[in-house]
């Protein structure tokens, strides 16, 4: 998949989850904001109730994305002959989208009334996606192979590229301007800070004068502006990969804690969602079949 495409396949999936939602409110605004007693009179009620047709087939849909989502990409993990299906990294993609759209469909499946068990299982899945973007932060932290395998720091410290060779035989810099280059990417600013939080916050905004001070350089610089554009790309490039080393072992045990968190809540949603629907198919309740 190239790139374009790749970002065909994103926008088409967000833009999926963004037009579900607004059709979603917009279909339904005026029943999900009236009371619980008052909804009865509404004229959609019968339609928009979790055991009317379009509430009840929100709910199935929303279930059957949710496990598809899950199980699919465990799958993909777990069995190596699933290993030629694509990359690992687009059905971490799909993944969250299922888990998104899922959410979103139960949701509106519920009409904003839950209670008893299923309660538990809601907030369940809300502590899951809400759970699942600190997850995909922490893992987009995490250099990884294009199949989805964690590189070592050994193999990220290879990746790097030797920024003042690369400047010195690409580009037609002077020595001054090249020293201030290097200089400017070498240069640390601020003091280490033990807390991990207050260390990521205070390199975030070293780096951010890094980058104005390289632009600085460049504009001074009478070099076209492709050249200037890759060489500021280059840097860039080497400044993130310096603070994914800086942070990897950080970041590898936060997403080793991050899975204690996230797999308990994940399977209390899929038990109680299991014993929801066997309930209600035991009490007779159907949908179009």
């Amino acid at each position: 998949m190239t790139k374009a495409v790749h970002r065909l396949y994103l926008a088409i999936l967000v833009a999926i989850v963004f037009i579900t939602l607004i059709t979603l409110i917009y279909k339904g605004i005026s029943y999900y904001s009236l009371g619980i007693e008052e909804r009865v009179y509404h004229p959609d009620h019968s339609m928009l109730k979790p055991s009317g047709i379009v509430g009840h087939g929100l709910g199935i849909a929303g279930t059957l994305f949710i496990i598809i989502g899950v199980s699919s990409y465990m799958a993909r993990k777990r069995y190596r002959f699933l290993s030629r299906l694509g990359v690992l990294k687009h059905w971490l993609e799909f993944h969250i989208f299922l888990c998104t759209l899922g959410p979103i469909l139960v949701l509106f499946h519920t009409s904003y009334k839950f209670g008893g068990l299923v309660a538990v299982s809601f907030w369940s899945m809300v502590a899951v996606f809400l759970s699942g973007i600190i997850g995909r932060f922490i893992y987009l932290q995490i250099p990884h192979t294009i199949e989805g395998r964690e590189l070592s720091l050994s193999e990220i410290r290879d990746m790097k590229t030797d920024v003042a060779v690369v400047l010195r035989d690409s580009y037609q810099l002077d020595g001054v301007t090249q020293n201030l280059l290097v200089d400017s990417i070498k240069k640390k600013v601020g003091v280490y800070h033990k807390n991990p939080l207050v260390r990521y916050i205070s390199n975030y905004f070293r780096d951010k004068r890094t980058i104005r001070t390289i632009k600085g350089l460049l504009r001074r610089n009478n070099m076209p502006k492709t050249d200037k554009k890759m060489i500021l790309g280059l840097i860039r490039d080497d400044i993130k990969l310096n603070q994914k080393i800086e942070r990897l072992d950080y970041m590898q045990n936060l997403f080793k804690y991050w899975h204690v968190v996230h797999s308990p809540f994940a399977l209390i949603m899929l038990v109680i969602m299991v014993i929801h629907v066997a309930v209600t198919i035991v009490f007779g309740y159907r949908w179009i079949f």
